[in-house]
């Protein structure tokens, strides 16, 4: 049988211990194992591996010897419990094997749990599984995570009571993360709460999620965008004592730029425009771009990334000048429209 979406990150938290097996496939590797890894700790626990309830195989040594999965499933175990016969990264040349398991399995073996890449309909693997009254299958696509599916990761971190805005914060960050870091992110904030019992606030998010750019360059750039000409020339001289380059400064100014103006031409507000930036910003940063954004405006902005675009071509010419007198000439040119826009 074939399990999709709701139905399916349901099940992967509570799998039935009655079914024969369970297909996981997807062309996402880190999607597939980390479900792997939850059914797996579902349906033996946490002492499962260390107990021996669990056999692990690569697909491809059932090939040469298939007989070794249907004895892994019909194998007694020294541990009394739920046991696992798992496949790991099958191909259709599992297929015999895996259906000789099955169709010998009873109540009471080893499940059986296959993984695999991405699989077409007319997968042998697939088409055994979908087919099968006792067995589901589940592909894993590169689709965003639902709401149901973030909230079982922060449920499962400890993590329940969360401001809204900073859930707002988590939802933009699990879908602009990989599974893997997401997760590593939600088990950062978890320890960073630990004993706490406050809400998690936006703050705190931006506090433990993955730095998107160097701190000195932000430092740089909301000076320029906030008008603040007079700080402008001791943070050149650090950042350029720091071995930045101009051009990676151009970069990282037309990023700050552009960003500013998707948030200021959005028809909702520079807020709801901060909401649909990819990588998304958080906590005190995303609110002081906010205020940026709506201090300059869409048409201003323009101006600016006119500014940044030329600099950007002239320090890629062959000009002769001075690459980071030129960069910073640019940038004092916009603090200054900053202060007098």
């Amino acid at each position: 049988m074939k399990l999709a979406g709701v139905a399916a990150s349901r099940y992967f938290a509570r799998p039935d211990p009655d079914r024969a097996g369970l297909l996981i496939f997807g062309a996402d590797a880190m999607r597939v194992a980390l479900r792997r890894q939850e059914v797996i700790a579902a349906l033996i626990g946490p002492e499962g591996e260390a107990e021996m309830r669990l056999t692990r195989m690569p697909g491809s040594d059932l090939r040469k010897d298939p007989a070794q999965l249907g004895d892994a499933v019909k194998a007694v175990g020294f541990f009394p419990g739920p046991r696992v016969a798992f496949v790991e990264e099958a191909t259709d040349t599992a297929a015999p094997a895996v259906t000789a398991a099955l169709k010998d399995w009873r109540p009471g073996d080893a499940q059986v749990v296959v993984t695999a890449g991405s699989l077409t309909a007319k997968s042998a693997l697939r088409k055994l599984f979908e087919a099968h009254p006792n067995a589901y299958a589940i592909g894993i696509y590169d689709d965003p995570p639902s709401r149901e599916e973030i909230e079982e990761i922060l449920q499962r971190a400890g993590l329940r009571a969360i401001d809204p805005a900073a859930m707002t914060d988590l939802l933009a960050l699990a879908r602009s993360l990989d599974p893997g870091d997401f997760r590593q992110t939600v088990e950062k904030i978890a320890l960073y709460k630990w004993g706490d019992g406050t809400p998690l606030r936006s703050a705190e998010v931006a506090a433990n999620a993955p730095v998107t750019i160097e701190a000195d360059l932000d430092d740089v750039l909301n000076i320029v965008a906030e008008g603040k000409a007079q700080e402008l020339g001791p943070m050149m001289r650090r950042i350029e004592g720091q071995g930045v380059q101009p051009v990676a400064l151009a970069i990282s100014a037309l990023r700050h730029f552009r960003s500013l103006h998707v948030a200021a031409s959005d028809p909702g507000g520079a807020g709801a425009g901060m909401a649909r930036l990819r990588p998304p910003v958080f906590g005190p940063r995303r609110d002081r771009m906010q205020a940026q954004a709506a201090k300059w405006g869409m048409f201003r902005l323009e101006d600016a990334l006119k500014v940044l675009v030329e600099t950007d071509l002239t320090l890629r010419s062959a000009s002769k000048a001075p690459q980071m007198a030129v960069m910073e000439r640019a940038l004092m040119r916009l603090a200054m429209m900053a202060r007098h826009g």
